[in-house]
């Protein structure tokens, strides 16, 4: 695959282009992959009560704790109105795996796994946050470190 960036006056915002001799398999992998990385959205909430627009690709984690759910961005933890299951179908290809009944991580910020502990594995992300998932989930974490 060519990857080239052009840098001429003439564009005024950002163009992505796929091109190709024939529509494939891989043009529309890529295509579904671009749509979910730039279009999709999600409407939090901060600490504040201010409404924030979030990027899910600048989330590291998303859990549920009691009976709502919420999701670490950058620097603070906004609260969401979606269910998890629901987010779970949405960020598919955006990168997320549940981890457990009640967290998805987004694996482009994990950092490491800590195989130690005996039944359960460390997983830590680059921002310092840590969490815990046990070895049943081990194939899918693997499944999405290959892709």
């Amino acid at each position: 695959m060519l990857i080239k960036a052009v840098t001429d006056e003439k564009y005024r915002q950002t163009e992505l282009h796929v091109c190709k001799d024939k529509r494939d398999e891989e043009v529309v992998r890529i295509i579904a992959d671009l749509h979910a990385i730039f279009d999709s959205s999600l409407t939090g909430t901060d600490e504040r009560g201010n409404k924030v627009k979030l990027a899910p690709r600048e989330l590291f984690a998303i859990y549920a704790e009691g009976q709502k759910v919420y999701c670490l961005g950058q620097k603070e933890k906004y609260s969401l109105s979606c269910k998890l299951y629901e987010l779970e179908k949405q960020l598919d290809t955006a990168g997320f795996v549940r981890i457990s009944r009640s967290e998805l991580i987004n694996m482009k910020y994990l950092k490491g796994l800590d195989l130690s502990f005996t039944g359960t594995i460390k997983l830590t992300m680059t921002n310092g946050y840590e969490t815990y998932t046990s070895r049943r989930n081990v194939t899918k974490i693997k499944e999405m470190l290959v892709k």
